[in-house]
């Protein structure tokens, strides 16, 4: 499932794009503005952004230029300008595409396949090894953020190591002794307790039963372990 991030201060225009999106399957995300905007691409894996030039407290394209400091998601501009000069400064400012409103939902719709389509096989291609996945549960590397079906969940520091260290080693039993020396970085001694204290309280944020685990299961008599795909 691909993540679309819709911004718009007309809710009309969101919802009504939101509804083509969701209909070929895409998760849609929503914001009213720049600032938004930047708070929902900071904490989700985004696919696309569909972003409005003209917007209160923020406007699309400063949101667009922000995005591109660290960001290679695809950003398609909307705009009721439709003046050559509006679409280079749109791009100029690091959008990929341009469409001007009133627009045709189902073209729209084919301009996101194909950034996406881009995006997946060209433009990720230098991010995709800093995102680790299981199933829904999704570890970033790069911008440390744990996300379980595309919705951010906040983590201690600790909680975050034990994370990507079993993730790292997907498929593979952890003891309680490996996982302590790698997460404290010191020689494990009488520790159990404190990796199943930490494990139980991930369990509470990312699992929807803790105690029937779909992401960290335990291997009784030698620990726990995160497949490939749960």
């Amino acid at each position: 499932m691909y993540n679309i991030l819709v911004c718009d201060d007309d809710k009309a225009i969101v919802d009504s794009i939101s509804i083509y999106l969701e209909n070929e399957g895409y998760k849609v995300y929503s914001a009213s503005n720049g600032i938004e905007a930047l708070t929902v691409a900071e904490n989700t894996d985004l696919h696309c952004i569909i972003m409005d030039i003209m917007m209160p407290e923020m406007d699309g394209m400063t949101a667009t230029s922000k995005l591109r400091q660290n960001k290679n998601i695809p950003i398609i501009l909307l705009s009721a300008k439709s003046e050559d000069t509006d679409k280079i400064a749109g791009l100029s400012f690091g959008a990929d595409d341009y469409v001007t409103k009133p627009f045709n939902p189902l073209e729209l719709v084919a301009r996101v396949k194909s950034q996406i389509r881009r995006y997946t096989s060209l433009g990720s291609l230098d991010i995709k090894d800093t995102i680790l996945k299981s199933g829904g549960l999704e570890l970033d590397t790069e911008a440390k953020t744990v996300t379980v079906d595309g919705e951010p969940i906040k983590v201690t520091a600790t909680e975050y190591k034990i994370l990507l260290y079993l993730m790292e080693n997907m498929g593979h039993v952890l003891s309680t002794n490996q996982i302590y020396e790698a997460v404290w970085n010191e020689e494990a001694f009488s520790t159990e307790k404190t990796v199943t204290v930490h494990i139980r309280r991930i369990r509470e944020k990312i699992e929807i039963n803790p105690k029937d685990p779909k992401y960290i299961k335990v291997v009784w008599g030698i620990g726990y372990k995160i497949d490939k795909e749960s």
